[in-house]
């Protein structure tokens, strides 16, 4: 039977890698005693580095609200292309000279 991914708060993950980089136990200790997966520590440190350098919000939740407006906006984006492009085909037509 498949196990179901975990997830994690931000505040979980935060603190998680608080306590990573104040010392006392290595990374991977932690993870074996918060039943946490390998490399995950490592992982969200990297992703929260990227926060504060790139102002990225790590840790964007399930994803859910990002990618409806993503959607949203390529959607947007296709729909002005296409007039873009009607309209110029219809500058073409009618700046010909006639004879």
């Amino acid at each position: 039977m498949a196990e179901t991914r975990r997830n994690y708060t931000r505040e979980f993950k935060e603190d998680t890698v608080r306590l990573a980089e104040t010392g006392g136990k290595t990374a991977r200790e932690i993870e074996t005693d918060l039943g946490i997966g390998q490399g995950a520590i490592y992982r969200w440190r990297r992703q929260l580095r990227g926060e504060q350098e790139a102002g990225v919000r790590a840790f964007p939740g399930n994803g859910n609200p990002r990618d409806i407006e993503l959607a949203e906006l390529r959607k947007e984006n296709a729909e002005i292309r296409e007039e873009r492009d009607i309209l110029r085909k219809a500058l073409a037509i009618f700046s010909k000279v006639k004879r």
